[in-house]
């Protein structure tokens, strides 16, 4: 018998957000991995940290923070190898993921790896998304609204294209790409329509309409933008 590969969203940052099927599952942990940068503690273990049992086997998945196209390869094929080896052992390995384990997720690079050779279960998490509509306390699209979730490394022109195809989208991975994304939300008229959330449920939460927001933003930040038939102010 082998064990169990656990995808566990953790959510956007507030350890309350947890849900209790993710906190049952991580504080029973004997393994537990999880994304890591190469400098600083890792994100995901962060919000989980009171929750992880004395004793339990960590293993950091080290990436690299370099602006060439990730997920590196190498990475998570030395990953899957650790993982499982404590699989073949018999032994549960939880693996930790911001938000939501199949939305962006890290997770899902190990999963393709693993998951035709081992047993496993997805335990989904609050996706940012929904933690910056509540932050923005705005809906995010109702009755027939199409929502698109918008990439913003992507070219301005693809940003316009998909913009002008949507009644509501979710920006996200802003960071260094805000100036591109004013600019192009600026030719379509829909600044006004955009509201900017950085570090969603964290003390330092920052939400402002996007005509206010700073001039630059961090990596965990988002634009949520209205553009359907209802009536709803940033």
């Amino acid at each position: 018998m082998t064990g169990t590969l656990y995808g566990v969203g953790v959510g956007p940052g507030d350890p309350d957000l947890l849900t209790i099927k993710a906190h049952r599952l991580i504080s029973g942990a004997k393994v537990i991995a999880y994304p890591a940068p190469d400098d600083g503690e890792s994100f995901a273990r962060s919000i989980v940290t009171d929750v992880i049992p004395e004793g339990a086997e960590e293993i950091a998945i080290v990436i690299p923070m370099k602006p060439e196209r990730f997920p590196a390869k190498s990475v998570y094929d030395q990953a899957s190898g650790r993982v499982a080896e404590r699989l073949e052992a018999g032994d549960d390995v939880v693996v930790l993921c911001e938000g939501d384990p199949f939305f962006y997720g890290s997770f899902m690079y190990l999963y393709e790896r693993l998951a035709g050779d081992y047993p496993s279960e997805i335990v989904p998490g609050v996706s940012s998304i929904m933690s910056c509509a509540a932050a923005l306390k705005r809906p995010l699209a109702a009755r027939n609204d199409s929502l698109s979730v918008i990439p913003g490394p992507l070219p301005e022109d693809e940003i316009k294209r998909r913009l002008l195809a949507a009644d509501a989208a979710a920006i996200i991975k802003v960071g260094r790409h805000l100036p591109k994304i004013r600019k192009v939300l600026d030719s379509i008229d829909a600044t006004h329509r955009a509201g900017y959330i950085e570090r969603a449920s964290l003390p330092e939460q920052v939400v402002l309409p996007l005509a206010e927001a700073p001039e630059t933003a961090p990596y965990f930040s988002m634009i949520l933008v209205y553009m359907g038939a209802e009536e709803w102010i940033v």
